[in-house]
């Protein structure tokens, strides 16, 4: 039936728009430096938590999410400074392995100083549901895409309009040369993984009026973005969103038509596929080396 396939769209549209924000952090760090940042799924887990605990402490929620954001993108300056830049130039395997550690680091904190507890924090617009052609879309899913969208514009005006972003996109295509030409890479590394941690808290932020949020929810979020980010391209902005809302929507018609024990399941077996058909992703760069 048109009605039940909407619905299915419309979930996961939803889904996928917070996947491909999720992707868009794992491409801008890998764009920047090379390594795949495994602590994106505490940013967003940081964004959704904070949020909800400024609003269950009085704070007007438009100020909280603000604050969240910050909090967020400090955390990830931290690990930039703290982790990742000591580092130097080890190995990417090294560097992996350390965002791995961040990643164990920040869910511990965040269990030990904000709780083991749900929270959940109250929809942006009302909790009447819009009923399109039989199906029903929340007003919060609107929230998810049209700021997904807001988002992605941002980011090609960013990239394509300032010079900082063309530094960034410099620093992407040879980090040598753009060092050559006077860019700080350094601040660079630093200034992606501040963006992606902001990037990631927005993500959280937006979905958990709909889900609750907890300490732990940044592990399967940040694997899956992971995937989107992989499935679309690693470093590429555009097959990070192509890759997270693919995603969201294989996830939703999986838990519809065929069973909902398999709905997380998909994510890996996409991932498989990827990786043995089309290595770089759908819009990945393909490379050659010489030897």
């Amino acid at each position: 039936m048109l009605s039940e396939l909407l619905q299915f769209l419309f979930s996961g549209l939803t889904v996928g728009a917070m996947y491909a924000l999720a992707a868009v952090g794992f491409s801008l760090i890998y764009s920047a430096s090379g390594v795949i940042n495994f602590a994106q799924g505490e940013f967003i887990m940081l964004g959704g938590m904070s949020a909800a605990l400024l609003v269950q402490a009085g704070v007007p929620l438009p100020m909280a999410i603000a604050l969240a954001v910050l909090v967020a993108a400090a955390a990830g300056l931290i690990v930039e400074k703290l982790a990742i830049e000591p580092a130097g130039n080890s190995e990417v395997v090294t560097l992996v392995i350390i965002t791995i550690g961040a990643s164990l680091t920040l869910r511990g904190l965040a269990e030990v100083f904000l709780g083991k507890g749900n929270h959940a924090l109250p929809a942006f617009s009302g909790e009447d549901p819009l009923v399109i052609f039989g199906a029903t879309l929340m007003p919060q899913s609107l929230w998810v895409m049209g700021v997904t969208i807001v988002v992605v514009l941002a980011l090609a005006l960013f990239f394509g309009r300032t010079a900082l972003g063309k530094a960034v996109l410099a620093t992407s295509c040879n980090k040598l040369a753009a060092q050559l030409v006077g860019i700080n890479t350094r601040f660079i590394l630093l200034l992606a993984f501040g963006l992606s941690a902001a990037l990631g808290a927005v993500g959280g932020i937006l979905v958990a009026p709909m889900t609750y949020t907890s300490y732990d929810v940044g592990i399967m979020m940040g694997l899956k973005g992971f995937v989107a980010a992989t499935l679309g391209g690693l470093g590429s902005g555009v097959g990070a969103i192509v890759g997270g809302l693919l995603l969201g929507i294989v996830e939703a018609m999986t838990a519809g038509y065929i069973s909902s024990a398999y709905k997380d399941a998909m994510p890996f077996v996409l991932i498989l596929l990827i990786l043995f058909f089309l290595p770089q992703g759908l819009f990945g760069k393909k490379t050659t080396d010489r030897v």
